[in-house]
């Protein structure tokens, strides 16, 4: 038998505060509960960074933000509920503008996983503990009872310590990935290209590593290629994936410089790999000599040709399925097409274009208005300029890899 529940009605019916936010930890519910306990109005909290809604005290003695923040994003990292047992953290005084107000809470922070598996909601359950941490009969028990209440005051801070070191000792594995993964970045031949510049930049509101990646490799006498790929997945297994594919698509395009050709080894090869299948990758070859972009892609976002007169061209006729997608093998396409000396390629990872809300076709408008707006910025510029436009500057809840070549 099932069941027909609005589960908006029945949050909005329960005694306890409730809050739910998205996987950017900005709040998209609240039931009338956390309005009455926390004194915020809808208006205040819907839509908002959690931290710029309830922003708490960096004056207190101990800052609950940095403590809630690390239990929000150790959440989103192992989609495991995480608890803070007895946490200050102060809000707004109700009518005394300016003023915070000392409160002590229990937190519950709950996963709820989109249709992929990854955290897309975070419920939270947080109770307002204040009233027994400064009972009046709190302080005045004797004897048994108050070694009984002073015992689970005692094991309460012990496991908020706890789970502290295990916050602190998942920053210490992101830190690891992300260094683990700009070693496997280091590209000796992008040294000898003043005309290409690079960018990445790992997710900033989660401890996930992703596996985006991009490779440049200077094919003698007068060729070179680019590539920017993109592993499913997150964290230390992915970044790994990550390096072997880039570096087998390197050695690929030094044997056979064809990128049709060095995408089907990748794919043949990604097979073998456990997590490797269903990544994404496209691979151009540039020949100055005769000004034409060769190309093939394999399930990734299309490259943009950024024309002198402020047009743009998206690489998107040689379109196939991911790497391993299909049970068989079959020849990738591969087209080509020419540039002016002075245009612009420029090859990026989702995490560039996509948003919330917003289809592929609306970010690639975004991605090409952006670049149309001035196109004589040196590569360096035009990719820190471009990040900026896109509103990505200081990284966004996806990793980001953007290659800008001007040709």
């Amino acid at each position: 038998m099932s069941l027909d529940i609005d589960f908006t009605a029945f949050c909005d019916a329960a005694p306890s505060p409730y809050l739910v936010l998205d996987k950017d930890l900005v709040i998209r519910y609240v039931n009338p509960a956390c309005l009455q306990i926390t004194g915020r109005t809808r208006e205040e909290l819907i839509g908002k960074y959690f931290f710029d809604a309830l922003p708490g005290n960096p004056d207190a003695p101990e800052h609950g933000a940095e403590y809630l923040k690390a239990s929000l994003l150790k959440v989103l990292d192992t989609g495991e509920p995480d608890t803070l047992t007895l946490q200050r953290y102060d809000i707004p005084a109700p009518d005394q503008p300016g003023k915070l107000e000392e409160r002590w809470w229990s937190a519950v922070y709950t996963p709820i996983p989109g249709p992929d598996g990854s955290v897309k909601w975070i419920v939270q359950k947080a109770d307002d503990v204040t009233p027994f941490v400064h009972s009046p009969k709190a302080r005045q028990l004797t004897g048994h009872d108050e070694a009984i209440a002073a015992e689970l005051y005692v094991k309460a801070r012990e496991l908020q310590r706890l789970n502290q070191e295990l916050r602190q000792a998942h920053a210490r594995e992101r830190q690891v990935a992300v260094t683990l993964q700009e070693a496997m970045l280091d590209d000796p031949d992008l040294l000898r290209y003043g005309n290409i510049a690079v960018r990445y930049l790992p997710a900033t509101r989660s401890l996930n590593v992703c596996g985006d990646w991009y490779d440049i490799v200077d094919l003698p006498p007068c060729l070179y290629s680019v590539a920017v790929g993109d592993v499913v997945g997150h964290g230390l297994h992915a970044a790994a994936v990550m390096g072997m594919l880039r570096s087998a698509l390197s050695a690929a395009i030094r044997a056979l410089p064809s990128p049709a050709q060095a995408l089907e080894i990748l794919g043949l090869y990604a097979r073998s790999i456990q997590g490797a299948t269903a990544a994404t990758a496209v691979k151009v070859l540039i020949d100055p000599r005769s000004r034409l972009i060769i190309y093939s892609n394999a399930g990734h976002p299309p490259p943009v040709l950024l024309h002198r007169d402020g047009t743009c061209e998206l690489l998107d006729q040689a379109t196939d399925p991911p790497l391993g997608a299909r049970p068989y093998h079959v020849p990738r396409p591969q087209a080509s097409t020419t540039y002016t000396r002075g245009d612009t390629l420029v090859l990026y990872t989702d995490g560039l274009i996509e948003r919330r809300d917003e289809d592929i076709y609306t970010g690639l408008a975004h991605l090409t208005n952006a670049l149309a707006q001035d196109t004589t910025l040196a590569p360096d510029q035009m990719a820190d300029t471009l990040l900026a436009r896109l509103g990505v500057a200081n990284g966004s809840s996806d990793d980001i890899a953007l290659v800008v070549i001007r040709l």
